[in-house]
């Protein structure tokens, strides 16, 4: 069983930066490759980016490229995501999540293939 818990959501004009922080409790968190995944309004959840177990790898879906980096420090069970240039378009609720199964790119983007979940982080974007 893994714990996640985010933190760093707020509000940001258009342009702006914010930090998103997402703490691990339980297992081991280097066994985990983690993502973090947002779901605007009336939308399904979506993939963000995704980091391996050693944080050597990262995948960003293409719309964030460029002004989100995700990063994680296992040393302290935490990954991060920095968000510059945000948009409007941005605003959602955004979850770290994390699963074991593999590094596949067409695993680590699907959100039925992580098994835990945190509680989610609101992410306003103003005009």
């Amino acid at each position: 069983q893994v714990q996640l818990v985010e933190s760093g959501g707020g509000l940001a004009q258009a342009g702006g930066s914010l930090r998103l922080s997402c703490a691990a409790s339980g297992r081991t968190f280097s066994d985990y490759v983690m993502g973090w995944f947002r779901q605007a309004p009336g939308k399904e959840r979506e993939f963000v980016v995704a980091i391996s177990r050693s944080g050597s790898y990262t995948y960003y879906t293409d719309s964030v490229k460029g002004r989100f980096t995700i990063s994680r420090d296992n040393a302290k069970n935490t990954v991060f995501l920095q968000m510059n240039s945000l948009k409007p378009e941005d605003t959602a609720v955004y979850y770290c999540a994390g699963q074991r199964r593999s590094w596949n790119i067409g695993i680590v983007t699907t959100v039925a293939n992580y098994d835990y979940w945190g509680q989610g982080t609101q992410v306003t974007v103003s005009s």
